[in-house]
């Protein structure tokens, strides 16, 4: 299944403030880069996040939020949030700036 291109404009929208962004294709869906480091990205119809660890962990209780592990071995602190989690532009913003706030801790790339 391609990435969805209506979740990759809604992020495109909700970044298009924010300077150090890129896109990159990856994970057979899009990723969206801060300053070199993955911060969210478009994975089927579902949402890739980078949170911190303990961040992830917490946001793991939440509904439609999975570990992202499309491989068998999945990374500390990426998540995937369904569709359902993030129907509302609110939701999906709420997200991306979770992940901005973890990802500008970050060294640069």
């Amino acid at each position: 299944m391609a990435f969805s291109e209506v979740l990759a404009e809604r992020i495109r929208l909700a970044v298009a403030h924010k300077s150090g962004l890129n896109e990159m294709k990856m994970f057979g869906g899009l990723g969206f880069l801060l300053n070199g480091n993955m911060l969210v990205g478009v994975w089927n119809d579902s949402l890739i996040v980078r949170l911190s660890h303990e961040a992830a962990a917490d946001a793991l209780l939440e509904s439609h939020v999975t570990v992202f592990d499309i491989t068998g071995r999945p990374m500390k602190g990426w998540l995937l949030v369904a569709s359902d989690g993030i129907a509302t532009d609110e939701e999906l913003r709420d997200w991306i700036e979770r992940a901005i706030a973890f990802v500008e801790t970050l060294p640069q790339k």
